[in-house]
């Protein structure tokens, strides 16, 4: 099988993620070392995003979003690709991350990417008020259902506090947050 060719520079944490990533698409990569990224990987990665664009892709964990924070606070319009935890585990071992997912998780994760938006006063697509009325921030089963929200939408787990500005960033409609929840209420009901 012919690998797809990817034209924007995934932005990834390290060297074994860069080997996952050319296993699954004809791409390139700029590694991010670790979560404390330096002034001159950031410029690189603004250089690649004026140039090509850039995708971050980034272990589903606290030290992933830490570093995909990093880079939206300074780089703006980055597209984010997320894959579920359960996709990075290592078959035999421990860790997690993405040079544990296969071509096929990977693969599948570029075809469905968010663009993330520069931050505006405008009102909000997905209000507050409605993830409480949806049992997303409060009670009995919503972080559960925070995490199949995240998985069904694919911008990744978001806590309670996160949650309206991580739906309003990647700009999800109210249809497809009404979409979705009904996947995830489905989802609850098959539990």
């Amino acid at each position: 099988m012919e690998k797809p060719v990817i034209k924007e520079v995934i932005v990834v944490e390290g060297r074994d993620d860069t080997t996952a990533i050319n296993r699954a698409v004809e791409a390139d990569t700029i590694e991010t070392n670790g979560s404390a990224i330096n002034e001159e990987t950031i410029e690189q990665i603004r250089h690649a995003n004026e140039k090509r664009g850039v995708i971050i892709l980034t272990d589903p964990d606290f030290p992933g979003e830490k570093i995909r924070k990093t880079i939206e606070a300074q780089v703006s319009g980055c597209k984010h690709v997320f894959i579920k935890k359960k996709d990075a585990l290592p078959k035999f071992g421990r860790g997690l991350g993405v040079e544990h997912a296969s071509p096929e998780v990977i693969r599948a994760a570029l075809e469905r990417f968010h663009t993330s938006r520069t931050k505006t006063t405008e009102t909000p697509l997905i209000t507050r008020e409605r993830l409480i009325e949806a049992g997303l921030l409060f009670g009995d089963g919503a972080k559960r259902r925070r995490e199949l929200l995240g998985e069904e939408l694919r911008i990744g787990y978001a806590n309670g506090k996160q949650l309206e500005a991580r739906l309003n960033l990647f700009e999800i409609t109210a249809q497809e947050f009404e979409e979705a929840l009904g996947v995830v209420f489905q989802e609850e009901r098959n539990e």
